[in-house]
């Protein structure tokens, strides 16, 4: 049945800094995916030059990208006759593939989390703190000018998330419940902050130091300008200036899309599934106040209707849909670039590469890290969700009247179904999944190195 109650008073503002602290919830997000031209996709309110100019950088990233893609696929599938070069190969331009493949599932799948966006953004708005009324609104950041909304009919349930995730943060009322909501999202930029430590670091020393300080530059008798991606040979020479020079600068830019992309998608995971462990917390801290309450209307609102429930596990839905897709790639580009990176890091060993081996292991610790990343956070979505059963049992609530009490069964019911965040809706993420993919690469290095040798 539709409940009205719930809808009613969603964009109420409650929060004098609500636009201080969802600037806060999203910032680190938004400025990846303003870089990368996805932002758009999450507002309604773009110009027709923002739309211009967001056609110009979704056509500039995916040129960047397929400047990489193309010519070392031709050069991998119809000129390089080497196993072990064509093997060195496949870890870079499958990472540019499936960059390819997770850009587009972002602008594809923007509906799905504006609607987790939206719930975060409400939430904010309902916080309520009474000794900071007189201070008036807070500023809030400007968007910026380079906006993305190329196919912006598909971008609704994006949309969806940020609406929602705006109204949670506009309607509560405690100051209390505010002070959980950004202690997550504190967490959430935290694993963001780190995961672009990782994968920009271990990236950008790929195709900038490792190309200029790795034994492999002279290895012949003339000295070779090196560059992370090869197969250009057949269409200009890249050693002569000044193409080398822009085919190089070009690697980089492309390089810094692909990794905002890949930072984006570990972003977007991370601020919506802490912001649901927030938005579970605040209803774990009622239900653990409700047998002191004296304010019968706080149970009705938790246990009797069930609104904010139910509105958790909408949002839980939202954030499936959104990202299912993505995290699919992600299982599969990690298995795969975790194997061919160790692969890398014992050549290089035995080769006594330092530099080129101190980058591989970067890289190697960047995607075991943001993987466990994705795993983690469907493990604490499953274990926060369960856990509103776990206190419901455990309050008081044989101090309760009786028909308010068995209302407690139908959260515990729910509890034993928690909402999970899997990957293609095939496989569900967890520490479980994180272990499984570990031993996954370290499986497919054994025949990797069984066909190398053979």
């Amino acid at each position: 049945m539709y409940d009205r109650s719930y809808t009613i008073g969603d964009d109420q503002l409650k929060n004098n800094h609500y636009q201080n602290d969802i600037q806060y919830t999203l910032q680190m997000c938004q400025w990846l995916l303003k870089l990368i031209g996805i932002w758009p996709l999450l507002n309604n309110h773009t110009s027709r030059l923002e739309q211009l100019l967001s056609i110009v950088l979704m056509i500039t990233c995916y040129s960047s990208i397929f400047f990489i893609i193309l010519p070392s696929g031709h050069h991998f599938f119809f000129v390089e006759k080497n196993l072990y070069m064509k093997m060195k190969m496949l870890g870079p331009v499958s990472f540019c593939v499936f960059a390819t493949v997770k850009y587009s599932y972002l602008a594809r799948k923007g509906a799905f989390l504006q609607r987790c966006i939206r719930q975060l953004k409400n939430d904010w708005k309902r916080v309520e703190d009474p000794s900071m009324k007189m201070l008036g609104p807070v500023s809030f950041c400007v968007f910026a000018t380079i906006k993305y909304s190329y196919l912006a009919l598909k971008g609704a349930f994006l949309q969806s998330c940020i609406r929602q995730l705006r109204n949670d943060w506009k309607r509560v009322q405690d100051p209390s419940h505010r002070a959980i909501m950004l202690k997550y999202a504190g967490v959430s930029r935290k694993l963001i902050t780190v995961c672009a430590v990782f994968i920009y670091t271990g990236g950008m020393s790929y195709h900038t130091v490792a190309q200029f300080l790795s034994k492999e530059r002279t290895r012949e008798n003339y000295t070779v300008r090196p560059l992370a991606y090869i197969g250009y040979d057949p269409f200009f020479d890249t050693q002569s200036s000044p193409t080398y020079e822009i085919v190089f600068l070009l690697h980089c830019f492309a390089a810094m899309i692909m990794y905002s992309i890949t930072t984006v998608a570990y972003g977007l995971a991370a601020v919506f599934v802490t912001h649901v462990c927030g938005q579970i917390q605040i209803q774990i801290a009622r239900l653990q106040n409700l047998v002191e309450s004296k304010d019968r209307d706080l149970f009705s609102v938790i246990v009797h209707d069930h609104a904010e429930t139910l509105k958790i596990l909408r949002f839980s839905k939202n954030i499936e849909d959104a990202l299912y897709q993505i995290c699919l790639t992600e299982i599969v580009e990690c298995t795969i670039n975790m194997c061919m990176l160790e692969y890398y890091c014992l050549v290089e060993w035995a080769n006594s590469d330092l530099i080129a081996t101190l980058t591989y292991m970067t890289l190697l610790i960047s995607f075991t890290f943001n993987i466990f990343i994705f795993c983690y956070i469907g493990e604490l979505l499953s274990e926060q969700c369960s856990e509103i059963g776990t206190v419901s049992y455990e309050i008081d609530w044989y101090n309760l009247p009786a028909k308010e009490a068995y209302d407690l069964i139908l959260l515990i019911s729910i509890s034993q179904y928690p909402p999970k965040l899997t990957a293609g809706k095939i496989i569900e993420l967890s520490l479980n999944t994180f272990s499984s993919v570990a031993k996954t690469s370290l499986v497919y290095l054994n025949l990797l190195q069984t066909v190398a040798d053979w």
